[in-house]
């Protein structure tokens, strides 16, 4: 179910640890071992690029910072930490994204690049999410 408050979308949404999963395909973890959270209101931020989560939810992942990057924000420009890849799922979709360290007071942002690797795009009449409807509302990526 989307939630929609003062012109923002908000989606459920889980996050997995990649590693972990890779793990227990491997068996060397069980699937109740994979580290997860789920949200009822990641926040669909076209205005951001990449998956950011708070730092509290990238703890509870056990997710490790591989490198940082600078920011531009309405505060100025800001360093932030780069954490491995997760699975990231909405509505029956999923796709591999690294994330973006943001405060713990932050909800978790859905930027431009995990909504294209979704394939979805936000409906601003409706104010919900939709599939592409250049791909006929269908999960698909452009290869050209």
């Amino acid at each position: 179910m989307e939630i929609v408050t003062m012109g923002k979308v908000a989606v459920p949404a889980r996050i997995e640890n990649l590693q972990d999963i890779y793990l227990a395909e491997s068996g060397a973890l069980s699937p109740e071992q994979i580290r997860a959270v789920d949200v009822n209101d990641a926040l669909v931020d076209t205005g951001a690029t990449l998956l950011s989560v708070p730092r509290r939810l990238i703890q509870q992942l056990g997710l490790k910072r591989t490198r940082s990057r600078s920011a531009r924000t309405a505060a100025g420009t800001v360093e932030f930490g780069i954490f491995q890849p997760v699975r990231l799922t909405v509505q029956d979709r999923d796709c591999i994204v690294e994330v973006a360290e943001i405060p713990d007071q932050c909800p978790v942002l859905i930027g431009q690049v995990p909504l294209g690797l979704l394939d979805f795009v936000v409906d601003t009449a409706g104010q919900k999410l939709i599939g592409n409807p250049d791909h006929g509302g269908k999960q698909m990526i452009d290869m050209f």
